[in-house]
């Protein structure tokens, strides 16, 4: 969760810029996942990956690679990549066909927060970090990864990056300060780098130039920079 927790944030935060104002659907079958417009215009993305649902009813998380519904494997195969790790790794929520609320962090009781760890769990372990859930009936949630090429993070502002950490560490669950914006800086191509006996870290990349530091129990104490 730490590893994923930030990059997963800033994606959120473009996919937001790149939507605004929408309405979606999805055809399991064609398949075909649409964004419309209130201009009449649509974004459409030829790949998508449906990971699973989260159902008040039964209070659970089903894998959508145990649905039986059935949907086209190349919708599932992603979750099923997510899968054959969680068996490598010995990680039960990533494995067992349905899981229930109570056995996630917090134990979230409402639908859409119960799509979130495992749908961060996912993006850190495939690679893909753009998501996206929305209801499908009788308070079910689905969610998913979708892929666009405006979905793709623009190179790294230094301002935004600033405003990106600290949003992170004020408003996410991170256990783990120091993991987390390493993990953070080295997936994003800003070579972090402990000094100080881990006490600061610093992140670097053209025309920025920041170091983080932490207090004695940790947590992200100070941020800054100099830009240009």
């Amino acid at each position: 969760m730490d590893d994923a927790a930030i990059l997963s944030l800033e994606h959120q935060f473009h996919l937001q810029d790149v939507l605004g104002e929408h309405n979606w659907r999805v055809d399991m079958n064609a398949p075909v996942f649409e964004f419309t417009f209130p201009s009449g215009e649509s974004l459409v993305c030829e790949n998508f990956h449906f990971l699973g649902s989260a159902a008040p009813g039964p209070g659970s998380w089903m894998w959508s690679w145990a649905n039986p519904s059935g949907f086209p494997p190349e919708l599932t195969a992603l979750a099923g990549s997510v899968r054959d790790l969680g068996e490598r790794h010995g990680v039960a929520e990533l494995t067992s066909a349905e899981v229930p609320f109570t056995d996630l962090p917090g134990a979230p009781e409402s639908p859409h927060k119960v799509v979130g760890p495992l749908t961060e769990a996912a993006k850190v372990l495939t690679g893909r970090w753009t998501s996206y859930n929305g209801e499908v009936g009788g308070g079910t949630r689905a969610s998913f990864l979708v892929e666009h090429p405006s979905f793709r993070l623009p190179a790294p502002d230094p301002v935004q990056t600033v405003g990106l950490l600290q949003q992170a560490v004020s408003g996410l669950p991170l256990t783990d300060h120091r993991r987390a914006v390493y993990t953070y800086g080295h997936l994003r191509g800003l070579n972090p780098a402990f000094v100080d006996d881990g006490a600061r870290l610093t992140l670097s990349a053209e025309g920025l130039a920041l170091t983080v530091s932490f207090d004695e129990h940790g947590r992200v104490k100070n941020v800054e920079g100099s830009f240009g």
